[in-house]
């Protein structure tokens, strides 16, 4: 009976600890995520939604708030995810506690028998009498090793009583605090879907202003193609002619204008550009992305679609952009109407920062990684502050999001 207690005991506790561990990470982990959320969504709040006198145009309002809304449903989700975790864990408790309470009472029922039993039989005389009835020697000395055992046996059925009485208040405890996590997490999932509903609503209001003006959206959209072609045909015509410039210094007879022709130095910086996939520093210190790679359906009419050749990163007013990695400057952008933009070349790839005020380099330097390119342009209609960042490799895009880490 001992060893099926201590067995059956051990178990448990192990099964417990086993199970609250990987409960434990997986909620660490989604804490982790719904923290990161929050986070950008007071980013997205102070960013995309700066209070100024006049508003951004109708556009930049629909992106925003349809950015807004995407990263609160994912919220939302994720503390779903805790909650149902929670829950888990919860009916993991209330099944070990239930489990605990039938062992203990039924050790608490065997230690009560064994000390009825010992009362009955108590008295030294009793015992000497037991001992002294033995027919041999071996036979009083295997008594003598059966009452050593027997009061062994009940100050270890003691100290079970005593383990299991301080599991059982411990998983109480732990089944008190859980129960309080998850009500917390259910007032803020609530919270988090009210202002769902009114964002949802604010958008509903915001497309029926648009569809009232339809031709105004129109235009809108219209401009913002136009002016992201001008910035891209600039970015790709600049990366040829320094592909070009590059190979005529080597000395390369080549008329290829689509690949660089790599020293042995820009080829171990190329090298380590390539091995740092993914563990790029931002081209920020700090921001959110407003905008992905790729193509992507306009937030009103989903049929419309639009392609994004690089990232644009939401920041505070007076961000400077910095250098990803190390390299070369290689040209300066300034398109006719626009802002200004920087290039690096890192071997044979290329890294753009477009929309600054203000440059602190020039053609021909050599930047190290972090070093400040220049200031991001903050427009003053509607208070947002966005870099547009591009990444090459030769003439081929790439998708930044792929490059720095977590963007």
């Amino acid at each position: 009976m001992l060893f099926r207690c201590n067995n059956s005991l051990f178990l448990l506790v192990l099964f417990t600890t086993v199970s609250v561990f990987a409960q434990t990470s997986e909620q660490k982990a989604l804490e982790e995520k719904r923290e990161q959320l929050q986070t950008e969504i007071r980013d997205i709040n102070r960013l995309l939604f700066a209070e100024k006198k006049e508003k951004g145009n109708v556009l930049d309002q629909m992106e925003a708030l349809e950015k807004k809304i995407t990263v609160r449903q994912q919220l939302i989700r994720v503390t779903n995810q805790q909650s149902n975790l929670l829950n888990r864990q919860i009916n993991t408790n209330i099944r070990n506690i239930g489990k605990l309470k039938t062992e203990l009472q039924e050790v608490k029922d065997e230690y009560a028998r064994m000390i009825q039993k010992s009362y009955q039989n108590k008295s030294k005389q009793n015992r000497l009498m037991f001992l002294l009835s033995s027919e041999s020697f071996f036979q009083a000395f295997k008594r003598l090793q059966y009452m050593k055992q027997y009061t062994d046996y009940r100050k270890e059925q003691g100290a079970q009583i005593l383990v299991k009485t301080e599991e059982l208040s411990r998983l109480n405890a732990d089944l008190n605090e859980e129960r309080k996590v998850k009500e917390v997490l259910l007032a803020q999932n609530k919270k988090a879907k009210d202002q769902l509903f009114g964002e949802i609503q604010t958008q509903k209001a915001l497309l029926g202003t648009i569809r009232k003006n339809e031709s105004k959206y129109a235009n809108a959209i219209k401009t913002k193609k136009k002016e992201a072609r001008k910035i891209d045909q600039q970015i790709e015509k600049l990366i040829r002619s320094a592909i070009a410039a590059s190979n005529k210094k080597s000395g390369s007879k080549t008329k290829n204008t689509s690949k660089f022709v790599l020293t042995p130095e820009a080829t171990v910086i190329a090298n380590n550009f390539s091995a740092n996939k993914g563990k790029l520093i931002w081209p920020v210190e700090k921001g959110i992305k407003s905008q992905g790679f790729g193509v992507y359906a306009d937030p009103v009419y989903p049929g419309i679609k639009h392609q994004s050749n690089g990232v644009i990163i939401a920041t505070d007013e007076g961000s400077k952009a910095r250098a990803i990695f190390e390299g070369e400057v290689i040209a300066i952008l300034a398109v006719p109407g626009g802002n200004k933009g920087v290039q690096i070349k890192h071997g044979n790839f290329i890294s753009t920062y477009y929309n600054l005020s203000e440059l602190y380099v020039k053609k021909g330097d050599k930047v190290t990684s972090k070093e400040e390119l220049g200031i991001v342009f903050t427009n003053k209609n509607n208070g947002q502050t966005r870099l547009k960042f591009y990444l090459y490799q030769d003439t081929s895009r790439l998708n930044p999001e792929e490059w720095v880490y977590r963007l």
